[in-house]
């Protein structure tokens, strides 16, 4: 694509802010802040990564995924103010992410030891843990200060600070994983895959791009897990104080 068809597409930015326009919803300064905010960071990071790409080290790699770690850990938490420690919890489970995909990925040489692929995959792996976190902590917020009185009753009668939040925290975890398994089913049938898209547009066999796509697809499946699973164990223990009992929301 050259800069004039780039330029061209630019109709389906007008679109939105007409519409915006004529039915009076105000998005339009925001549309196109995010426009302008998207081109922006896009054409950085596509230089930044042409130049790691062409340095081939392992340094700026590392550099890499911890600035994607540390950007979706200060966006991710504002959602879970709530919980004490909550920006140390995502990154702990971010990087426990990137390190068990990773290790598997490259270990089993599954994929190739360079910056095009290590670099592009961990931007999926966080990215996803990243809204994973937001679908968890935004839940599980709402789902335990709506049964505060039932867990501080439980907590009345013997039970521990898990079997007090207990339902509430199996709740949050099923209901942020449940859109990337729903989403799942319909592959290929109601979508094509961002990255298999990707790969056929540039000219790789279908076959094969569907192969990397699958290999993605399992990656966010254990990413939704671990990211909602680990991030719950983490966080519920803080609602409580010394004395076992539940912190009121202020």
């Amino acid at each position: 694509m050259g800069i004039i068809a780039l330029i061209f597409s630019l109709i389906f930015v007008l679109i939105p802010i007409v519409l915006s326009k004529t039915l009076n919803l105000g998005l339009e300064k925001d549309t196109m802040i995010a426009v302008i905010r998207s081109i922006i960071q896009l054409f950085i990071v596509g230089y930044i990564l042409k130049f790691v790409f062409d340095a081939e080290s392992i340094i700026y790699i590392f550099l890499m995924v911890a600035v994607m770690i540390i950007a979706a850990t200060l966006n991710a938490r504002k959602k879970g103010a709530a919980i004490k420690g909550i920006t140390w919890k995502i990154a702990v489970t971010l990087i426990f992410i990137e390190v068990l995909t990773q290790s598997i990925l490259l270990g089993f040489n599954i994929t190739p030891h360079t910056a095009q692929y290590i670099i592009p995959i961990s931007g999926m792996m966080v990215g996803n843990g990243m809204v994973l976190a937001i679908l968890f902590l935004n839940r599980f917020i709402a789902e335990t200060e709506a049964h505060q009185d039932k867990a501080e009753l439980i907590l009345s009668l013997g039970g521990t600070p898990k079997q007090a939040v207990h339902i509430q925290l199996m709740t949050s975890i099923k209901a942020s994983m449940i859109p990337t398994i729903e989403s799942q089913k319909t592959i290929g049938l109601v979508q094509l895959p961002g990255m298999m898209s990707g790969q056929i547009i540039a000219g790789a066999s279908p076959v094969q791009a569907v192969q990397f796509q699958l290999l993605v697809l399992f990656l966010l499946l254990t990413t939704a897990s671990i990211t909602s699973v680990m991030l719950g164990f983490l966080s519920y223990p803080t609602l409580f104080n010394k004395r076992m009992q539940l912190a009121r929301s202020k």
